[in-house]
């Protein structure tokens, strides 16, 4: 069934030549609008299967729309696709319910794999960014529900792990770092993502960004 994409984005160019993108890869875009507020209710007529947002707009900006979709409840996936490599917008935009951060230098078959794995369930963060991801994950992050966060279940050693995966660190080079076996970290790994309900790295490292992770590793021993 073919893809339909609601794009907000203040930029007519670049919405004209997404639009073009989009639809020689057989995605529909239902309507493409420079407005939040006309995005807003765009979004409630049309029921898009995704949302692709800008970050920076007059008026309402992007994270100010994802407010407001998921304050009138809506369900589909929202995707930020924007220029903006900011730790600050890319944190906001995943603790307000963002299922993507995109940049606009993306290749267009890239963004098309990217738009599927979405709407198919999955959180995706630029490549680009997995740094800033890291970087947030193993720094302090403020959130008012820190005592909700599903991480309690993890030991010292998983939370260490997870800082280090989020870096996109394979299991050999863990297993170096820590002083321990590649199969030994294999089952950590195996065990994060279970207790986490996620399927990659990159998901438990956006979870832990979600929620506030606080880095651990300060306080392990050795």
């Amino acid at each position: 069934m073919k893809l339909r994409v609601l794009v907000i984005d203040d930029h007519t160019l670049f919405r004209e030549g997404l639009e073009g993108l989009l639809s020689r890869r057989d995605i529909e875009v239902v309507a493409s609008v420079g407005d939040g507020e006309q995005g807003i209710r765009l979004a409630q007529e049309l029921t898009p299967d995704i949302i692709l947002l800008d970050m920076r707009m007059p008026d309402i900006n992007g994270l100010g729309v994802l407010i407001r979709l998921n304050e009138l409840g809506m369900k589909m996936p929202i995707a930020m696709l924007t220029t903006s490599t900011e730790e600050r917008d890319l944190v906001e935009a995943l603790q307000n319910g963002a299922k993507g951060y995109l940049l606009k230098d993306m290749e267009p078959d890239s963004l098309v794999v990217a738009l599927r794995d979405i709407v198919n369930g999955k959180t995706v963060v630029a490549p680009t960014l997995a740094p800033v991801l890291a970087k947030v994950v193993q720094g302090n992050v403020p959130n008012s529900n820190v005592e909700e966060t599903p991480f309690e279940d993890l030991t010292p050693r998983e939370t260490e792990i997870l800082g280090l995966l989020a870096e996109g660190q394979s299991n050999k080079v863990i297993a170096r770092n820590l002083g321990i076996s590649d199969g030994t970290v294999k089952l950590h790994v195996k065990a994060i993502l279970r207790k986490l309900n996620v399927h990659s790295r990159v998901e438990a490292a956006v979870l832990a960004v979600e929620h506030g992770l606080k880095e651990s590793q300060k306080n392990l021993a050795g």
